[in-house]
């Protein structure tokens, strides 16, 4: 069997080191895919309570409401900026294994273009991943507030039976 010549062995470090970047496009497409199915969960549970919204009447139940329209429309606001940092960070991870390909075509004079690619892809990641985590926060909040509201429904009547 043949040796590969040096010239052989340059495109296989050339292929091998396009492929790297496939590690950071696969766990971007993992947030993808969980982001878009936040999103779809956060916009469901709006259009409920926007449902809910225009069947109530003034007072206090409709204030609540509103409120809590206004915390799904910023966990919508969140899920979708993260959705954008993600694309962003796919494409530059996409670019980041091009940019070997050209800076290996052009002998190796834009060496830094795949590394600055892929650090942007980085930081692009790390910044959806604070705005997935403040989502998070929001959306536990609201259901620990939601969960308090209605123990004390319940107990509500249970004091009005008992001042009877």
């Amino acid at each position: 069997m043949p040796l590969p010549s040096a010239m052989d062995a340059s495109h296989y470090s050339v292929v091998s080191a396009m492929i790297t970047p496939a590690f950071f496009l696969t766990a971007t497409a993992g947030l993808l895919a969980s982001c878009n199915s936040r999103l779809a969960r956060v916009v469901d549970r709006a259009r409920l309570e926007l449902a809910r919204l225009v069947e109530e009447p003034q007072g206090p139940r409709r204030v609540e409401l509103e409120t809590r329209m206004a915390v799904s429309r910023r966990r919508c606001t969140l899920v979708l900026s993260a959705l954008r940092l993600l694309y962003g960070a796919l494409s530059a991870f996409v670019g980041t294994s091009l940019a070997i390909a050209v800076d290996a075509l052009l002998g190796y004079r834009i060496a830094f273009m795949p590394t600055v690619l892929a650090v942007v892809g980085g930081l692009l990641m790390l910044a959806a991943s604070v705005y997935l985590g403040r989502e998070a926060h929001l959306g536990l909040r609201m259901l620990d507030r939601e969960m308090d509201e209605e123990i004390a429904r319940d107990r509500q009547p249970q004091a009005e039976a008992r001042a009877d």
